[in-house]
């Protein structure tokens, strides 16, 4: 099975290509932060992924304000994975990230809010 293809933007962590398109898409984000849960929400349904929840950082991650959890195909198989759209401090801009240490609760949170989704 061949990696997931990346791309790397000014210096960063490769982002695999289904990331980027996520990014992109919220690249033009001119709102604040009562906009951001519905670009978010809008950008996720372009990929054919979910809207979870978003929710205040509280110090999840630097120069952020906001977090949403989404849920959308990666790979060849396009098996959805859950990944975090950050609104930054100046609710200027959004980034997207995969899960890491920090925000291993909240994945987990995530994947129990997927599980009770699919109950009902």
């Amino acid at each position: 099975m061949l990696p997931t293809p990346t791309a790397a933007t000014n210096g960063e962590t490769a982002l695999p290509l289904e990331l980027l398109e996520l990014e992109l898409s919220l690249d033009g984000f001119s709102g604040d932060a009562d906009a951001f849960a519905d670009a978010v929400r809008t950008a996720a349904s372009q990929l054919d992924g979910d809207f979870l929840f978003e929710l205040p950082a509280s110090g999840l991650a630097d120069d952020c304000q906001r977090i949403a959890a989404l849920r959308v195909p990666k790979g060849e198989n396009g098996a959805l994975e859950v990944v975090f759209a950050l609104l930054d401090a100046d609710a200027s801009s959004i980034r997207v990230e995969n899960p890491d240490e920090k925000t291993a609760g909240h994945k987990r949170f995530a994947d129990a809010f997927i599980g009770v989704l699919e109950r009902i």
